[in-house]
């Protein structure tokens, strides 16, 4: 039996709850709407409307290859990572003695072991399809871009159009990326398990302290708007 604690379960539902809550408040409601990943988007928008309006598109092309490229490089880093969860199975012995000696270290057995390892490797299982599927689109955005229309044709509805169609996918795209990155976040906090229920109780908050202010208190956000809106 696993036997975990009353305050294991704690700290485990709060960890659920802060991701949960954290990603409807962001994506779901309207004070999310004023979060850093919101603003970008609309900047995605103005983008697929400028792109259609130049005759030579290799900027374009060329920033549509840097977001793939980032993308691929945290794809490949969460299989990494999983490799490294699946490697902790077999360390369980040497943790347990750091454990141990920790003020707040709760040595557990192996089949806790087992069963934290497993739950670390699922959350990097999902951080990797969000990210594989972020590369997938945005690779579907780049065809689009070689499909747009020419610049001759830049007023027109089918024009307007395709551009708005292309920031959708564009917007899809970031919005996986975004849902891959915070995986890896909660990730961090829940190593703090591997130590012991209140470490975790309190690395969880740690992470939701730090996106929070990324999102609502970072000076990017405050450029943003502080700058003159996307045009429309």
């Amino acid at each position: 039996m696993l036997s975990f604690s009353n305050l294991d379960a704690v700290a485990v539902a709060w960890f659920l709850i802060a991701w949960v809550a954290y990603a409807i408040v962001l994506d779901r409601t309207a004070y999310g709407r004023s979060g850093l990943n919101i603003l970008m988007h609309r900047y995605r928008e103005d983008w697929m409307r400028q792109m259609i309006r130049r005759d030579m598109r290799m900027l374009d092309g060329q920033v549509s290859a840097s977001l793939q490229n980032g993308t691929a490089f945290f794809a490949s880093t969460s299989l990494l990572a999983v490799g490294g969860a699946v490697t902790l199975l077999h360390s369980s012995a040497e943790f347990s003695a750091l454990v141990s000696a920790l003020p707040f270290g709760v040595v557990p057995t192996q089949l806790q072991w087992e069963a934290k390892t497993a739950g670390l490797a699922t959350i990097l299982v999902y951080a990797f399809f969000k990210f594989a599927w972020s590369y997938r689109l945005f690779n579907y955005m780049a065809i689009m871009l070689g499909a747009a229309p020419p610049s001759a044709e830049k007023d027109t509805a089918a024009a307007r159009d395709f551009a708005h169609r292309a920031a959708q996918i564009c917007e899809d795209a970031g919005r996986q990326f975004n849902r891959g990155q915070r995986a890896f976040f909660f990730a961090l906090a829940y190593l703090g398990w591997f130590v012991g229920p209140l470490p975790f109780i309190v690395t969880t908050a740690g992470v939701l302290v730090v996106m929070a202010r990324r999102q609502f208190g970072s000076t990017a956000r405050r450029a943003l708007l502080e700058g003159e809106p996307p045009s429309s």
